[in-house]
């Protein structure tokens, strides 16, 4: 019996094991959360992990870059011209510095501040590039040289 009992006891030892280990290696392999961008428009808000994103501040080249921007699962907002649209960031980004880019191009210089506010209208008006009803931003972390971060909103326009 004694024989039969340390075997039971080596095979729930080692299936112990094994789960730990399956369960170590599962959580390894699960992703560190991005920083958040987040878009304010009256009392509506929609936060985003990034769409692009180097946790360990390698550059995302021009291709991937350019990737991303393209992303269309992405969160929308409505936005009414007459609105002011409040873009917040984790201060991960911020101390990079980021910058608000229209549809692809640099909208905003870049900044190192948590908070930026632009006039809603911006966004619709065709002399800052915008057409139709619809406009895509990304907060890009990093300089022109060096982005290493973009998150991406669809404003809607609401009138």
């Amino acid at each position: 019996m004694t024989s039969m009992q340390s075997a039971v006891r080596r095979r729930r030892a080692v299936a112990a094991a094994g789960a730990v280990s399956a369960g170590l290696l599962l959580l390894s392999a699960c992703d560190k959360p991005t920083p958040r961008a987040t878009i304010t428009v009256g009392d509506d808000s929609v936060s985003s992990e990034a769409s692009c994103f180097n946790e360990d501040d390698k550059t995302l080249s021009t291709s991937e870059r350019e990737s991303c921007i393209k992303d269309t699962d992405i969160e929308s907002i409505k936005v009414d011209p007459d609105e002011t649209v409040r873009f917040g960031v984790d201060p991960e980004i911020a101390d990079k510095g980021w910058t608000i880019l229209m549809n692809g191009r640099p909208l905003t210089e870049s900044s190192t501040k948590t908070y930026r506010t632009i006039p809603g209208s911006v966004f619709f008006n065709a002399q800052y590039g915008a057409s139709g009803n619809s406009t895509k931003v990304s907060v890009q972390e990093g300089e022109d040289a060096k982005v290493t971060g973009l998150w991406n909103f669809t404003l809607k326009k609401d009138s």
